[in-house]
């Protein structure tokens, strides 16, 4: 069993940057894939960002490829992502999650997730 515990958020203002990170306890960290998903007021849950188990492949929903990052540690048993240039329509609460397999971009594929934070974006 892993449990996540997401932090960083925050509010920030349009074209600033924001690190989001996600520690994790429980199970051999390094044996799981991770995502960060986010949902936003009325909206489904939507993929931002996975990253394999030793953090070699990343991938990128398309309207986060170049702003936003996607890095693990598997020393410190964090997964982080780093945003920068956000712009409003980033405002949701942010989740990461865990699963075993390859990386998917369907959040009912991920088996363990954090609470969430709350990231606000201000134009």
């Amino acid at each position: 069993q892993v449990q996540l515990v997401e932090s960083g958020g925050g509010l920030v203002q349009a074209g600033g940057s924001l690190r989001l990170s996600c520690a994790a306890s429980g199970g051999i960290f390094s044996s799981y894939v991770l995502g960060w998903f986010r949902q936003a007021p009325g909206k489904e849950r939507e993929f931002v960002a996975g990253i394999s188990w030793n953090g070699g492949s990343t991938y990128y929903a398309d309207s986060m490829k170049g702003r936003f990052t996607i890095s693990r540690d598997n020393s410190k048993i964090t997964v982080y992502l780093q945003m920068n240039s956000v712009k409003p329509e980033d405002t949701a609460v942010y989740y990461c999650a865990a699963r075993r397999m390859g990386v998917t971009t369907t959040p009912h594929d991920y088996y363990y997730w954090g609470q969430g934070t709350q990231v606000t974006v201000t134009s």
